[in-house]
C-alpha cells in the first residue's frame, strides 16, 4: 500500500519550495514519521553523489538529510545540468545519457521519462510512511503542461495533494496565489488544496483579511504563514540568489542560499579576519563547496570578477564548472588569469577544485565539453587534463595535511599529475592547491589546518575555531527549518493533507488552462 505524500509546487521559482520541503520532512521525522523528498526533475549545476555513485541535486541530498536517512538516485530521477543557454546533460537515475536542447527535451524525450519517474515515486512511497515532493518553477507555466512530469504531470498522475507556496517578500503574493489556481485546468485544480505564504515580516493580523479574502475567492485555505527569517536555506539548485554586479560588492558573508550562509556572527577566535575570493567564473557549479569556509568564525567570503578584487584576498577559490573552457577563456578576457598568475609567483594562496584545478594545470584535451581540441590552462600546476566521455563520480575518502578527509568528485576531466606535492587526488606547488574533491572542506579538522596553512602564507594573525561542526551547523539549519513548520503551520491539517489527499469538492477557478 502507498504511503501518503505532498507536492510542494510555488508560484515562481526560488519562491521557497526546496526550503519548505525540508521544513516539512524534518517536523514529519520528529514526529517518528519514516518520510522521503522527492523531486521528478531538477535542473540545477549544484549536484552530489551518493553512496551507490549517483548524482543527484543537493537539494534532495539535504532533504534526505532532512529525514535523516541516505540520498538516493530515486529522489531525484531526472537531473539536467546546464551547459549554455540552448542545452543541458540529461542524468537519468544518476548517471548522464546525453545532450539535449530545450527544444528538443520538452518536444518529447520528456514525457517519456515520465514512467520512470512515476516508478521511482511509487517504489518510495512503498517504502516510506510520507514521501515530499518538490515542484519546479510554476505548476502555471501553461506553455510547458502538455509534457510536464514535475509538477501537476506528477500529481494527477499520482493522485498527490499540492501546496502552492509563495514569497510574499517579493509583492503581489495573492495575485499569484490566485493566478497559479486559475490558470490550471479544472482537473488539476482538484488537486490545489491550499497556500503557504513564506518569508512574511510584521504583523500576522493585518495579512488575516486578505487571506479570508483569498479562501472566498479560491475557496481554499492557506495552511501557515511562515516569518521571514535571516540565514535560512539548503543548498538549492539555481545558482547565486543575486545579480552578477551584486557578487563582487564589499566583504561579507556569501550571499547565497545555502546551509549556513548568513548564520554565522561569531566575531574571529585570533587577531585578523581571514578574506576569501570565489571568481565568479560561467555555469559554476557545486559553489556549495565554500560554505564550511563561511561557517568558520573570522572567514569573509565574496564572489568576484575582477582582478583587483583578487587585491586583499587572503585565499582566491576557483570553484566547479560545467564549461571549464569557457570558464578559462572568461578568465582571461577579465584579467583574472593575470591576477592568478601573478599570486601563484608571489606564494599566494590559491585553491582550485574541480574545474579550477583543471584550468590551474598545463593544459586541456576537450573533445567532449566543449569540443575545442586542445587549449593551453594557466600552467600553474602540473597537470594535463584529458575529458573523457564517462563521468567520473564517486566518494572518496582519504588523508590530507594529516587529518582525514571525505569528498566526493562529479567530472569529465581525466587529470595526469606529473609533479609537484600529493594533495588529495591533486597536487600543490607552493601555496597554489588543486583537487577534484568537491567537499573536502566540509571535514572540520582538515579545513581547520588548511586554514591554518593560508594564514601563515597570508602572514595574517588568524587562528581557526577549534569546536566548529559544519554537520552540526547543517543539523541546526533543519532543525530550525523543522520549527518554522511546526510553529507556523497548521500541522494537523498538513497530516490530513499528507495522509488523505486534497479535499473533496474544492470550487473551479476560471479561466482554467488555455485549450
Amino acid at each position: 500500500m502507498n504511503g501518503g505524500g505532498l507536492l510542494v509546487a510555488g508560484t515562481t521559482s526560488d519562491a521557497g519550495k526546496s526550503v519548505v520541503t525540508a521544513g516539512v520532512c524534518r517536523w514529519l521525522v520528529r514526529q517518528g514519521v519514516k518520510v522521503a523528498p522527492f523531486k521528478a526533475q531538477n535542473m540545477s549545476l549544484n549536484s552530489f553523489v551518493t553512496r551507490e555513485g549517483a548524482e543527484i541535486g543537493r537539494a534532495q541530498a539535504m532533504q534526505a538529510q532532512a529525514c535523516r536517512i541516505e540520498p538516493t538516485a530515486l529522489m531525484n530521477p531526472v537531473l539536467l545540468k546546464p551547459g549554455g543557454e540552448r542545452s543541458s546533460q540529461v542524468v537519468l537515475l544518476g548517471k548522464p545519457v546525453g545532450e539535449l536542447s530545450a527544444r528538443g527535451y520538452h518536444g518529447g524525450r520528456q514525457q517519456k521519462l515520465l514512467g520512470t519517474v512515476l516508478d521511482c515515486l511509487a517504489e518510495l512511497r512503498g517504502t516510506y510512511d510520507a514521501v515530499i515532493c518538490e515542484g519546479a518553477g510554476s505548476p502555471a507555466e501553461i506553455n510547458l503542461r502538455r509534457t510536464d512530469i514535475v509538477n501537476m504531470g506528477i500529481a494527477r498522475n499520482a493522485r498527490l495533494p499540492v501546496l502552492v507556496v509563495g514569497d510574499i517578500d517579493r509583492g503581489g503574493v495573492f495575485a499569484s496565489f490566485f493566478g497559479t489556481v486559475a490558470l490550471l485546468s479544472p482537473e488539476d485544480q482538484e488537486l490545489v488544496a491550499g497556500f503557504l505564504v513564506n518569508k512574511f515580516r510584521g504583523d500576522v493580523s493585518l495579512l488575516e483579511p486578505g487571506l479570508d479574502m483569498l479562501h472566498g475567492l479560491t475557496g481554499r485555505r492557506t495552511y501557515g504563514v511562515l516569518p521571514f527569517r535571516h540565514g535560512l536555506g539548503i543548498d538549492e539548485e539555481d545558482g547565486m540568489g543575486v545579480p552578477p554586479r551584486e557578487r563582487s560588492r564589499a566583504w561579507g558573508r556569501v550571499s547565497l542560499r545555502g546551509t549556513v550562509r548568513e548564520s554565522n556572527t561569531a566575531p574571529p577566535v585570533g587577531e585578523d579576519v581571514l578574506r576569501v575570493a570565489v571568481c565568479a567564473i560561467p555555469l559554476m557549479s557545486n559553489f556549495t563547496d565554500v560554505d564550511a569556509l563561511a561557517a568558520e568564525p573570522g572567514v569573509l567570503v565574496r564572489f568576484v570578477d575582477r582582478p583587483e578584487e583578487l587585491a586583499d584576498a587572503d585565499l582566491v577559490v576557483i570553484p566547479g564548472t560545467r564549461g571549464t573552457v569557457r570558464a578559462l577563456e572568461w578568465l582571461r578576457e577579465r584579467g583574472l588569469a593575470d591576477a592568478l598568475l601573478r599570486r601563484a609567483a608571489e606564494q599566494r594562496p590559491v585553491l582550485g577544485i574541480c574545474g579550477g584545478f583543471q584550468i590551474l594545470g598545463e593544459h586541456i584535451e576537450d573533445e567532449v565539453e566543449s569540443r575545442r581540441g586542445r587549449v593551453e590552462g594557466l600552467g600553474v600546476l602540473p597537470l594535463r587534463v584529458r575529458f573523457a566521455p564517462e563521468k567520473i563520480l564517486t566518494r572518496p575518502e582519504g588523508t590530507a595535511l594529516g587529518e582525514r578527509v571525505e569528498g566526493y568528485e562529479i567530472h569529465h576531466g581525466v587529470a595526469e599529475v606529473t609533479g609537484g606535492e600529493a594533495f588529495l587526488d591533486g597536487c600543490r606547488v607552493g601555496q597554489t592547491w588543486g583537487t577534484h574533491w568537491h567537499g573536502s572542506l566540509e571535514s572540520d579538522g582538515f579545513r581547520r589546518a588548511f586554514l591554518r596553512e593560508v594564514a601563515a602564507a597570508a602572514g595574517r594573525r588568524f587562528v581557526p575555531a577549534p569546536d566548529t561542526s559544519f554537520a552540526g551547523l547543517r543539523e541546526e539549519q533543519l532543525d530550525r527549518l523543522g520549527d518554522l513548520i511546526e510553529q507556523h503551520a497548521d500541522t494537523d491539517a498538513l497530516w490530513r493533507l499528507i495522509e488523505s489527499g486534497a479535499p473533496q469538492g474544492l470550487p473551479f477557478i476560471p479561466p482554467g488552462a488555455p485549450a
